[in-house]
């Protein structure tokens, strides 16, 4: 049940979107990987950096790693095998090539990241600084 209120709530953040993307001229994937992401981990992003803050990086980490491998394990698969119900859409994970480049990136970068078993302020930069690359490259790609 949690799942409907949740599809609720992302169908009505999106519409309410929808006029104010259109009059700056945002594209829609940028708007779905940029600014629905960011909404969409605000709480596990809050407390990653609430976590950082009171120097439990490790925790930090863990918190916010494992929301991205929530989705891209568990939802994703469930979603492809859901749309082959009659009467939906049919969902299929081919994706445009600048989203396996950053998908490629994100995950070196964080597995290199994690390798240690430690991280600091550094590891952080570099990952906020891919974000804002990928970010970069879908706003003008």
């Amino acid at each position: 049940m949690a799942g409907v209120g949740a599809a609720l709530v992302s169908n009505w953040f999106v519409e309410a979107l929808t006029p104010a993307t259109q009059a700056l001229g945002i594209s829609e994937a940028f708007t779905g990987l940029v600014i629905v992401a960011i909404a969409g981990n605000a709480v596990e992003n809050f407390v990653g950096v609430q976590l950082a803050a009171k120097n439990k990086s490790d925790l930090a980490v863990s918190v916010v790693l494992n929301s991205s491998l929530q989705v891209a394990l568990a939802r994703i698969p469930a979603l492809v095998i859901i749309s082959l119900l009659p009467g939906l859409t049919h969902l299929t994970l081919v994706l445009a090539p600048l989203l396996v480049v950053s998908v490629g990136l994100a995950a070196i970068l964080g597995a290199v990241i994690v390798f240690d078993g430690e991280s600091n302020w550094l590891e952080g930069l570099a990952l906020i600084g891919l974000y804002i690359i990928i970010a970069a490259s879908f706003w003008w790609g």
